[in-house]
Order: structure tokens, then sequence, then C-alpha cells
């Protein structure tokens, strides 16, 4: 599997995204990504109880703990990779969770409208 290129949607290097847990289609704890990640987890997104509820409800539960997979469950205010369309279904829900424009890969932006990241942006440019 060869990584796309680590640029994020403002055109800069690729921030980390999240170590702890250790996020990632690659688990290297960037929202890298390739042509076998089919979800595009390409936005790096801060968890929140009503975020995760709604994952939880639509049938992506990230919240509970799948040891077996070495998987401890996500908690608000953890750093994670997001699939693009996820985020955007949840926008257009009404409880998207915050973003870091910084750690999210530009290949998002085949999925979700940049307007609709900054809106949710924790990091603004200017």
């Amino acid at each position: 599997m060869e990584k796309d290129p680590s640029v994020n949607v403002l055109g800069g290097e690729l921030a980390l995204c999240g170590s702890d847990p250790v996020t990632g289609f690659f688990r290297d704890g960037h929202c890298n990504t390739c042509m076998e990640d089919r979800g595009s987890h390409t936005v790096c997104a801060t968890m929140t109880e009503e975020f995760l509820a709604y994952s939880k409800y639509v049938g992506n539960d990230l919240s509970t703990p799948r040891p077996e997979f070495g998987f401890e469950g996500l908690k608000p205010g953890d750093q994670w990779c997001l699939c693009a369309a996820r985020f955007l279904q949840a926008h257009d829900e009404g409880c998207a969770p915050r973003v870091r424009l910084a750690a999210t890969h530009e290949r998002a932006l085949d999925i979700v409208p940049i307007f609709v990241l900054e809106e949710h942006a924790t990091d603004k440019p200017g």
C-alpha cells in the first residue's frame, strides 16, 4: 500500500492527528490515505459525546472497547481520523465534531467541501 502525499486541506504538511489512541488508516497517528482506504479516513476530528452516540446509532460504534482488535474505545476529547462521508453525514444531521484542518488530509475535499470543514474547524486560517 502506497500512501498518498501527506498534504493537508490547507496545502501544507499533514500534522499529527492523534497518538493516544493511535489513529489513522495506517495507525501512524496521521490521517494518511491510499487507494485501499475505501472509507477515506481523512478528517481529523475531536470526539464528542454527541458524535459518538450518533456514530453508534448509524452503525459504527466507536466508543465500545474491542480488546480482540486492540481497540480501547473512543471517549470525548480523543482525536480520531474519521471517514469523510461519515463526517459529512454527521454535519448534515447537525452533530459533526470539531476538526483540525492542519491534520485533515487533502483527499477529504473529494467528499467534504472546504467550507463545511472550516465551519467545524478549531484551527481556521487567518
